[in-house]
């Protein structure tokens, strides 16, 4: 899919935002549509259908926590990937986030070419969403859309990080992916993490779907074993 082709929805109530950001992204290409708060942009959302869609938090008419809850249950919407872009940085505002749907999210100020690289690792994870939303390896099922896992017949129930990078490495399985390759899928290439955080999700992933699963490739990454 190319640049011209994919959609995106901006949604701030700051006029400069609106006019930097959507400038940055239509000069890369993309489809941008805006809107001023929350209200107008559940209703653009469902007449667009946009691939990807940045909301600030804190909008009149309907703030952004609410307008993704809203969006959440369009279901033509159900893989379009929602990323918070707002000044508020406190946790409880992205647990909030997160809770009501969210699949990122962006602190501002964020500079031009800096949020341009974030937009494009978020729509690389739409590119990925459009894949079947159940996967099938050996005994092994995973339900993308309804984060399921099933293994031998037993369902499991992970933690969204432990359940995306499952599904990256079981997505290819014998392919080996590189360190930075997961980081950037999993945890964003704006999200500061060590080397050893792959290594914590992987040992947890480890004990509860056996050592056998998951192969470490030394001083490369991993690779999921069907």
């Amino acid at each position: 899919m190319k640049n011209k082709d994919i959609k995106i929805l901006l949604v701030d109530d700051e006029p400069d935002i609106l006019e930097i950001v959507g400038y940055n992204l239509s000069n890369e290409g993309y489809q941008v549509t805006t809107a001023e708060n929350g209200l107008d942009g559940v209703k653009k959302a469902k007449s667009e259908l946009p691939h990807l869609i940045i909301l600030d938090v804190m909008m009149p008419e309907m703030d952004g926590i609410e307008a993704c809850e809203n969006i959440r249950k369009i279901p033509e919407l159900k893989n379009s990937i929602i990323t918070f872009l707002t000044a508020r940085g406190e946790d409880y505002s992205q647990v909030a986030g997160f809770d009501a749907g969210a699949d990122d999210y962006i602190t501002k100020p964020i500079k031009p070419k800096v949020l341009i690289s974030k937009v494009k690792a978020l729509l690389r994870r739409f590119k990925e969403a459009e894949v079947a939303d159940t996967l099938k390896v050996g005994s092994l099922v995973i339900n993308r859309d309804e984060y399921k896992i099933i293994s031998k017949g037993k369902e499991l129930v992970l933690p969204r990080k432990e359940f995306e990078l499952l599904s990256l490495l079981a997505s290819k399985p014998g392919k080996v992916f590189k360190r930075d390759e997961i980081l950037d899928a999993v945890w964003g290439n704006e999200v500061v993490v060590g080397g050893r955080t792959i290594d914590v999700h992987i040992r947890k992933l480890r004990e509860k779907l056996g050592d056998k699963s998951f192969k470490t490739i030394k001083g490369v990454g991993y690779k999921f074993v069907d």
